[in-house]
């Protein structure tokens, strides 16, 4: 009995455990993952004399705030190894996974919001964050939708970049099979995985080809402000899962590529 052809789905996590989580994943769904980082963590710096950095150097949270929100796993990761001490702050996270980040890193958490995101976050904050100081550490490609929406809630905000988000060098396989037709889904995980998709596509010289290819594929899109950038570049999104979380998306991706793709 011929076996039939498995989805090949590209996932565009960082290269570290994540990425191996959702090829893991993908697999147990019967897919064929395509892992393609589009993602590589810069930590922020202070500025030194010295050539040469260490975790000493590295930037962390301020300490005088009475709310401090982080946002990703990799930010709890680099303010833990750079000695960070929240002191008598309300620790929020975005998310279940920075939360559990958290909890690993022995801090405590004290808000999470019911909706993971930016948006839900100003919602939960909102009627308590006037007049407060909050702390709000991140990477350098953060929605203004956090910072602006806790201003209009009354809160005196100050950001810290903790890390910079960079395109690695030699991504864009799955930009080439989508140009050759040769690609069931794409999940996007944020709307700079998008950008960096387009990117990598244009550096191959395939960008337009590559958008048609998606367009004949299943995209699966994080959130709303990722389907909106996706969407914004002419990409078709078919799947926002209600939980912005990549099982969920990876789930809900594959099952909506299949009876495309063995019909």
């Amino acid at each position: 009995m011929r076996e039939e052809p498995r989805l090949r789905v590209a996932a565009f996590r960082p290269a570290d455990d994540r990425l191996d989580d959702a090829v893991e994943l993908l697999e147990s769904l019967g897919a064929d993952p395509v892992p393609d980082p589009m993602l590589a963590v810069e930590p922020a710096t202070m500025p030194s004399a010295s050539d040469e950095s260490d975790d000493d150097d590295r930037v962390t949270p301020r300490t005088d705030a009475d709310y401090v929100v982080l946002t990703s796993k990799t930010g709890v990761e680099l303010a833990a190894e750079a000695g960070w001490d929240p002191g008598e702050a309300t620790v929020c996270a975005i998310g279940q996974s920075t939360a559990g980040a958290l909890h690993e890193a022995g801090y405590g958490v004290d808000i999470i919001p019911a909706e993971y995101s930016s948006t839900g976050l100003v919602e939960t904050l909102s009627g308590a964050v006037a007049g407060a100081r909050v702390e709000v550490a991140r990477s350098d490609h953060g929605s203004a939708v956090l910072t602006d929406g806790l201003e209009d809630a009354g809160a005196y905000v100050h950001e810290t970049v903790l890390y910079r988000l960079v395109r690695p060098p030699g991504s864009g396989e799955s930009a080439a099979l989508a140009a050759s037709g040769d690609l069931d889904a794409a999940l996007f995980t944020s709307s700079l995985t998008v950008e960096h998709f387009l990117d990598a596509a244009a550096e191959r010289g395939v960008r337009e080809s590559a958008i048609d290819g998606l367009n004949e594929a299943t995209v699966g899109a994080i959130g709303g402000p990722t389907r909106e950038t996706a969407e914004d570049a002419g990409i078709s999104v078919d799947v926002v899962p209600d939980q912005a979380d990549f099982e969920a998306l990876a789930c809900e991706a594959v099952e909506a590529a299949a009876p495309t793709h063995y019909e």
